[in-house]
């Protein structure tokens, strides 16, 4: 770097002093006695920190100085956009209206900000690993302390490679395992963890990974070593989970979010050039004024799980959700017809599928998968559409939010299911493949099916949780066999419109949740007596 002026230096470290985005920002909330007994109630500092904005500088630096990605795949509009049709597919391209954004980049800050787990995926020289380690940066670690953190996952890494390793002499000396004292390698202390090419990691050892990941501390001879809560970043060369060694269901189960890297747009070779010509590593001269310390992340956190999510957003996500796990073949009992009872079974679940006669499996969304959705997933599915509208800066999560980050969730957990007549129409065809887009278009013809349903203004299940969460005190025994009998009429009109799809399913056993609750007060009250 000797030969690198500090008029270079200072083009390569420039963050625009100017908003990345421009928006209104609310006043500071005046502090109210109440204040004091309400723990999760935002302070004035917590109001005024502007950590959203210096996310904001981060992303930007990344992708106009750092990884070079003009892609925008990831867009919003604030009216409606300009489209153009390209070759014999007629192919859309729109030009959004709004402040759009690379996944590449975006998905691994908000990881970063909500301490996800994020599993990068694409072929060697993409920038998978470059990416981690730029996060790891960002949290304030050195290029050294980084790159040696770095757990490369190789076919002959032992679990002692992964967490550490017994001291010799204590082996020789000890008496019990509790004198046994552990030399725990340093990564897993780190609040940025990267595993590279995790799909290389033997099975063992994977199991060994699974603990720290999913529960957050490591053991050896009964020694056990607490990690703090850290953003992970795993690296693979495909989507499958090849490699070396399959990765086990488990650990790709506790994947948070999968993006894929983009290619190199040659265009911009010319930045490519420069940097040679200066000798320039933009990971080297990351600006200061967006790394973050602890406790700005840790305000970071806590200012994302306060971003809303009104009711007229969630709703259309339960309606989306309730489509998957249903499978009428399953079972007989409505609790049980789901598909991880049929994959319980062990048959295979083509054979079973094929017993779903007269229903339009084309309407059904459910239909196109072979599994359905994790209380994990529903949660993470929360946490990163609260991130993604945090980092716009915005108060509450929109429906966009949500298009827009459900397919990098669920890439890795909603399995199509290929047999699906959906995927045999034309159109479709390219659903097969990019599962992203795929995830897209259900999580859209799922949104159209509401809002044409009507559901948004009348939904009667809507309706008996309103009046249930109301409360039961106090309420007479004609009263609770009043909304019993409503329940059972509701009950009746949804038994005789037809077919059964997944997301009536969870509409009848709510229903039948507040019948046995009604039941087993009316039961009370005539014990009172």
């Amino acid at each position: 770097m000797a030969n690198l002026n500090d008029k270079t230096r200072q083009l390569f470290k420039r963050i625009p002093a100017s908003p990345t985005n421009p928006h209104k920002t609310e006043p500071a909330r005046e502090f109210k006695i109440e204040d004091l007994y309400d723990s999760d109630q935002p302070t004035e500092t917590d109001q005024a920190s502007g950590l959203d904005e210096k996310l904001r500088q981060a992303y930007f630096w990344i992708t106009n100085t750092a990884i070079i990605s003009p892609f925008y795949d990831i867009e919003y509009n604030e009216e409606p956009p300009r489209t153009f049709n390209f070759g014999d597919s007629k192919v859309e391209l729109a030009l959004p209206t709004g402040q759009s954004y690379s996944s590449f980049v975006l998905i691994p800050l908000l990881n970063l900000a909500v301490r996800g787990r994020c599993l990068i995926v694409g072929g060697p020289g993409r920038g998978k690993t470059a990416t981690a380690i730029l996060m790891g940066l960002l949290a304030g670690y050195s290029q050294l302390e980084v790159k040696r953190a770095i757990q490369h996952g190789q076919p002959q890494m032992t679990i002692a490679d992964l967490l550490g390793h017994p001291l010799p002499g204590d082996m020789v000396k000890a008496e019990s395992m509790s004198e046994i004292r552990i030399s725990w390698r340093k990564w897993l202390s780190m609040r940025v963890k990267i595993i590279d090419e995790y799909n290389r990691i033997p099975t063992r050892t994977q199991s060994a990974l699974l603990t720290v990941l999913g529960d957050n501390y490591a053991e050896i001879l009964d020694q056990i070593f607490e990690c703090p809560d850290s953003a992970w970043y795993l690296t693979a060369n495909d989507d499958g989970g090849g490699g070396t060694y399959q990765v086990i269901e488990a650990l790709r189960d506790r994947i948070d979010i999968v993006i894929r890297a983009f290619h190199f747009n040659t265009r911009f070779l010319s930045d490519l050039q420069k940097r040679i010509e200066l000798s320039v590593k933009p990971e080297e001269l990351i600006p200061e004024e967006i790394i973050f310390n602890e406790d700005e992340m840790n305000r970071i956190n806590k200012e994302i799980r306060r971003v809303k999510i009104a009711a007229e957003v969630r709703r259309p996500l339960e309606f989306f959700c309730r489509h998957f796990e249903f499978f009428e073949p399953a079972s007989t009992a409505l609790e049980y017809m789901t598909k991880d009872t049929a994959k319980l079974s062990g048959i295979d679940f083509k054979l079973l599928a094929g017993k779903e006669t007269g229903k339009d499996l084309v309407r059904d969304l459910g239909s196109q998968t072979k599994n359905g959705l994790s209380v994990r997933k529903l949660m993470t599915i929360i946490q990163f559409a609260k991130a993604l509208a945090y980092f716009r800066g915005a108060d509450e999560v929109e429906i966009e939010d949500l298009r827009q980050i459900i397919p990098f969730v669920l890439h890795d957990t909603l399995s199509p299911n290929l047999e699906s007549p959906f995927f045999d129409e034309p159109k479709h065809e390219a659903y097969r493949i990019d599962r992203i887009t795929w995830l897209r278009k259900l999580f859209d013809l799922s949104c159209e099916e509401f809002f044409k349903s009507g559901l948004q203004k009348n939904d009667p299940i809507l309706q008996f949780e309103e009046e249930f969460n109301a409360g039961l005190e106090g309420i007479s025994k004609a009263e609770v066999e009043k909304r019993m009998n409503a329940i059972e009429k509701q009950l009746t009109k949804m038994a005789g419109s037809g077919k059964l799809y997944g997301y009536m399913a969870d509409d009848i056993l709510k229903l039948k949740y507040f019948h046995q609750r009604y039941t087993n007060y009316r039961r009370w009250l005539k014990w009172k007596k």
